[in-house]
């Protein structure tokens, strides 16, 4: 997957590969710039709608983007990467930035950080590989699921007074909420949707997220003029500036330097708090890391390139340390928006900057525009955002192809997901496929004959696969039903790949339950099964155990 694990853990990889070690062009920057403007335009929107989704203000979103889009870019490894809030954080965000506030998430962001930081420097970038895919694609699906659920109540303009925390609860409580549907709301959610399922079959290279969501403006605009409120960022979302200015929408100000826990909502920093946001924090960096990391092997497969997955662990813990104290929210390598830069002609990790100080731009100059963005399209663009994540196709063919294994793992991956949380998912996901990969491995270890002349009392067989403790036992328990009155027993062990303690235990019970005039011996023992059966003291015993380099010296 790449060449982490024969480099040394470093800052700067990406950058330094791609700008330093590679001739770094007028005609090169020229391409990050186009790249960099084209998926900074896809960022602001989507951003604002994460930010949003996840339970803040859209200006969150949008630092966010600003600030950890540019650190993760410096410090990272992987040369395409555009990162920022992602849809799949929203699941784990909502909840903490109802209970904890701005405060506590950016808290929560912070730690998430140091965790990634760790993780890169123990050079854990290379675990991604021993994820499943049924479990990160039924990860996926249960957030995206997730997710599309939550835009709802926006993109059909419902009234509820409060939305429950449990996702049977939400969809119920969606469900009681219908006979509210705003028309308004529910028009602009699905024209700006409606465009950007369209827009792809029109095969023009600028991307649909503006488009969609000028037309959403367009309907607002018919709306309003016929006397017909509609719900938009500036009618919900205010802010205080430093001078006292109050206003609405989005402060055209620079993100600002705090400390996390002493934003306005805050209660100061204490243990406890650290304490109780420790699991969310868990969650964000696991997530971060599978995110950045998966983003990372797409990416490497569109451009021949190579990442550094720890490097870019590294990144993304710098990223998402720095972040916080400007207000920004947790951020990962975004699939879609990184995808977009590839395509765009993004040649190094100049482009992510670009993209960075594009959205800084409009947080400038643009802000009292955005403040009149409807909430419906930006609902619609999350309810796009999710399908895509879903990756439904990925889904279906799963379903339709692969063993009843692993769709069972998909599925409940997926369940866990949507019913509780991406922890307990991957958790469940990974030890379920592991149980099930080492059912079908013991499956596949059997004894057969072997075609050699042998004396009446001698029974010649051949052990082939592994011999560890899921198979062990039992064909230790087949041996002593074929072994019946022969007073001789020749085992192969060539093809034993491994042996393990199981294997070693099963072996000496069946040695110790051997009539006392009946001898086993093996022979052709591989390196790692003799290694084993050494450090275990398995010594020959005259008459009862014996071993021997070939068949014919054991016969």
């Amino acid at each position: 997957m790449n060449t982490s694990g024969r480099r040394h853990v470093s800052l700067f990889s990406a950058l330094t590969d791609a700008c330093f070690r590679e001739k770094y062009t007028l005609q090169r920057l020229l391409k990050d710039a186009i790249a960099g403007v084209t998926v900074g335009i896809i960022a602001i929107p989507l951003a604002m709608a994460l930010a949003i989704g996840s339970g803040v203000p859209p200006q969150y979103g949008l630092y966010t983007s600003a600030i950890a889009g540019i650190v993760i870019a410096i410090f990272g490894g992987s040369r395409f990467s555009v990162s920022g809030p992602t849809a799949a954080f929203v699941v784990i965000l909502y909840p903490v930035s109802q209970q904890f506030g701005l405060s506590g998430l950016l808290l929560a962001t912070l730690m998430s950080g140091f965790i990634l930081l760790l993780m890169g420097l123990a050079r854990f970038g290379r675990l991604i590989e021993y994820i499943p895919l049924p479990v990160t694609l039924g990860f996926t699906s249960g957030i995206a699921i997730t997710i599309g659920t939550m835009q709802f109540k926006d993109f059909f303009g419902l009234t509820m007074t409060s939305v429950p925390e449990h996702y049977l609860s939400k969809v119920a409580a969606l469900v009681m909420a219908l006979p509210t549907l705003d028309i308004g709301d529910a028009a602009i959610g699905i024209v700006t949707l409606g465009v950007l399922i369209l827009w792809p079959k029109l095969g023009l290279r600028v991307p649909g997220h503006l488009p969609a969501l000028l037309a959403g403006c367009a309907v607002m605009a018919i709306f309003m003029q016929a006397g017909h409120p509609v719900a938009t960022i500036g009618s919900r979302f205010h802010f205080l500036l430093p001078d006292g200015t109050q206003g609405n929408g989005i402060p055209p100000i620079l993100p600002q330097f705090a400390l996390p826990w002493t934003q306005p909502d805050g209660s100061g920093l204490s243990w406890s708090l650290v304490q109780a946001l420790l699991p969310a924090a868990f969650s964000m960096a696991m997530l971060g890391a599978i995110e950045s990391l998966l983003c990372a092997v797409v990416l490497d497969g569109m451009t021949g390139k190579k990442h550094h997955s720890d490097n870019e662990l590294i990144g993304q813990g710098i990223g998402n340390m720095v972040s916080p104290f400007f207000g920004g929210i947790t951020a990962t390598a975004a699939i879609a928006r990184s995808a977009a830069n590839v395509r765009a002609g993004a040649t190094s990790p100049v482009s992510a900057i670009i993209h960075s100080l594009l959205v800084i731009l409009a947080l400038l100059i643009l802000a009292p525009l955005l403040s009149w963005l409807p909430l419906a399209a930006m609902a619609a663009l999350l309810l796009m955002v999710a399908w895509n994540m879903s990756e439904a196709h990925k889904v279906v063919d799963l379903l339709r192809r692969a063993p009843k294994d692993d769709i069972l793992v998909m599925l409940t991956c997926m369940s866990l997901t949507v019913l509780f949380d991406m922890v307990i998912a991957i958790t469940a996901g990974i030890v379920m496929a592991s149980l099930l990969f080492m059912r079908r491995i013991a499956r596949l270890t059997r004894l057969t004959e072997v075609a050699v002349e042998t004396p009446d009392n001698t029974l010649v067989l051949r052990v082939n696969g592994p011999l560890f403790f899921a198979a062990a036992e039992r064909i230790f328990s087949e041996l002593q039903a074929r072994a019946g009155g022969k007073k001789v027993i020749v085992l192969l062990w060539d093809r034993v790949a491994v042996l393990d303690a199981g294997g070693v235990n099963a072996l000496r019970n069946f040695i110790d339950t051997l009539p006392e005039d009946t001898e086993l011996r093996i022979a052709e023992i591989p390196f790692q099964p003799l290694k084993t059966l050494a450090r275990a003291r398995m010594q020959p015993v005259e008459g009862r155990l014996s071993f021997h380099g070939s068949l014919a010296e054991a016969l």
